[in-house]
Parts: structure tokens; sequence; C-alpha cells
């Protein structure tokens, strides 16, 4: 690690083929967690219901099962599954099939790839860089599955907010007291949120995922990145939101997922909230 921080003309390219790579990871996670999840709910309601069992297969493995198209389950070779670069040398085409593959391949895999050196950058090949990654691939995924699926999963969230409270412990960020209410804060805002709209209106506002990812951020940036991140994420949310709605010719009671916007405001404030807190002060005169 002292190396690449010494010798960085190796260590950015280095750090942005390593986003790559797990970028591509990453889309197998947005793609096949909530499929297995979804398996996995309906083997559970079987047997709770005591429903007779069927013949369904369960879907593919997130890391056992190689990579293959979508369309003709053709299993890619190696030189088929470079990220980023054997998208665009196909055309954004299956070799065999012709049939085209998602955008959304080499979208996941650049934006990991650009992160990844964004976190490298401004902490380093240490371990604070480390978690950076870390907590940066967990709201790329989370991001993901909620624009698909609408779903926050409990096997992203939890762990996510579980490694922010462990890496508090040696004060790696924070300290563990502000990450510990950081978290709880973070959950009960917005499941306070989500209360009153109920009681209200009788609807649900949004999902528990929401909650616990919320929570998850608090843990990595403490009670004072929360109002920040509820404030970022409604703006971008409001403007990106608004955005897709009147591109997809939408109707604003169509409801869309909160997850992203929470993980934009989450990263930014996880990265820059200290700095954009300290020029609100001074622009403010609060200081």
């Amino acid at each position: 690690m002292a190396f690449l921080d010494q010798h960085l003309a190796f260590g950015y390219p280095a750090a942005v083929g390593f986003g790559l790579l797990v970028g591509s990871f990453l889309n197998v996670v947005i793609l096949r967690l909530p499929r297995r999840l979804e398996w996995r709910w309906k083997q559970d309601a079987r047997e709770i219901l005591e429903l007779p069992e069927i013949y369904d297969p369960p879907p593919p493995g997130i890391v056992v099962e190689p990579s293959h198209c979508p369309h003709c389950k053709h299993k890619l070779s190696w030189y088929e599954n470079i990220p980023l670069f054997s998208w665009v040398i196909q055309g954004g085409k299956c070799r065999h099939c012709h049939a085209p593959i998602s955008i959304q391949y080499p979208l996941v895999e650049l934006l990991t790839g650009l992160l990844t050196l964004a976190c490298v950058w401004r902490f380093g090949f240490g371990w604070q860089g480390f978690g950076a990654i870390v907590l940066t691939c967990f709201l790329i995924a989370l991001s993901g599955i909620d624009l698909r699926t609408r779903l926050l999963p409990d096997q992203l969230t939890l762990p996510l907010m579980w490694l922010g409270l462990i890496a508090s412990m040696d004060n790696l960020y924070i300290p563990a007291k502000p990450a510990l209410i950081g978290a709880a804060v973070g959950y009960v805002s917005l499941w306070s949120v989500w209360w009153l709209f109920k009681q209200l209106t009788g609807k649900e506002g949004m999902g528990h995922g929401d909650f616990k990812l919320l929570a998850a951020l608090g843990a990595w940036c403490g009670l004072k990145g929360i109002l920040p991140i509820i404030l970022m994420a409604s703006l971008s949310g409001a403007v990106i939101g608004s955005a897709w709605l009147l591109y997809k010719g939408r109707d604003r009671a169509t409801p869309i997922p909160f997850g992203p916007y929470l993980a934009i405001g989450g990263w930014i404030a996880f990265m820059w909230g200290d700095a954009i807190i300290q020029s609100y002060l001074n622009f403010s005169g609060l200081k």
C-alpha cells in the first residue's frame, strides 16, 4: 500500500482497473441476488403454508455459476467478459446471438472504477481507502437493485451497518459513539416519517429498507451526517426523479425508489461531509 501511495502514476490506474473488475461482480450481485431472494421466499412460503413441493430449480448463484448471455445462455469466454472493454468492442451485443446487452453492465463497471479512484484519491491506499471502497461498492449494488426491483435487501444493508460500526471501534473515520448514535437516529428518523405518513394517508410512503440504509450510512458518517444526507437525498430525488417522470411521461403518483438518492447523499456526506458543513457555517455566518 505504501508503494501505491508513493507511486500514484501506477496506483491510480491500478485503482481504476480494480474498480472495473469489482464493478463486473457488482453487476452479478444486482442481477442475481434479487432472484435468489425471491426464490428463497417462495420456498419458505410454500413450507409455511404446507403446500406440496414443486420442481423449481434455484436461479444461478452469485459466485459459482459463470457469466452467460441472458438471451442465448452462451457461457462467456474470458475475452468476452473483460469489464467495459468487451462491451465496447462487441458493440453492445452478444457475439453469438447478436442480441443487445444492457448498457447497465458498462455503466456499473465504469462508475465503480471512477468512484474507486475517488476513494483512493481522498483517503489513500491504506485501510481508510479500502473501507471507502467497500462502502462505495455496497451503495452501488444497493442502488442498482433498488432501481430494478425497489428492494433494499437486508443481506446488504445490515452488513453495511455492522461494518461501519466495526470501523468506528478503531476510529477509522469517526469514533464509536457518534457512529452508534448515527445508526440509531438514521433508522428512527425515516421510520418516524414513514409512520406519520401512514397515519395521515393510510399508505406507506417508503420501504423499510430505506430506514436500514440510512442507519447504515449513519454508522459510517455519524450523527452529524444524517441531516446533510437526508437533504441531499431529497434534493437529488426531487431533481432526478422529476426529470425521470417527465421523460417517461408518468405522473407524480408513480412510486420511485429512494435508495439510490440516499446512496448519493450518503456517499457525498461520507467523502466531503465535514467540508460541506464547514462551508455552510462560514457562508451563513454561524461560526
